[in-house]
């Protein structure tokens, strides 16, 4: 029996309960919850290279950010999307706001 050792924080806790909820896999909860928690640190400090998997079930390669790249682009309103078990990213080839939901993300490079 192998066992996940969690050091991260309540949000990483949450996200691997929400994941294994809707892909009945806590062995898959576990590591796609520490790619999002490595993939916000990147984007906190530049941009950073992932893809994960569109609505449609095509695969969407990204480059995107959250730090002060991003900041003339965000206008404070509504919620965040972490409340919607999404993470948000400005998209730098496309100029806008993308998110995708947490069980989507299969790479972070």
């Amino acid at each position: 029996m192998s066992a996940m050792i969690i050091t991260s924080n309540d949000l990483t806790i949450t996200r691997m309960a929400v994941i294994a909820l809707r892909t009945n896999s806590e062995l898959i909860a576990g590591a796609k919850a520490m790619m999002i928690e490595n993939l916000k640190k990147q984007m906190s400090a530049g941009i950073a290279h992932f893809v994960y998997k569109k609505k449609d079930g095509s695969l969407r390669e990204a480059w995107g950010t959250t730090n002060s790249l991003a900041a003339k682009h965000i206008n404070g309103r509504g919620q965040s999307r972490e409340n919607f078990a999404t993470t948000a990213y400005y998209d730098c080839e496309a100029g806008g706001w993308r998110s995708f939901r947490w069980e989507n993300l299969v790479k972070v490079f």
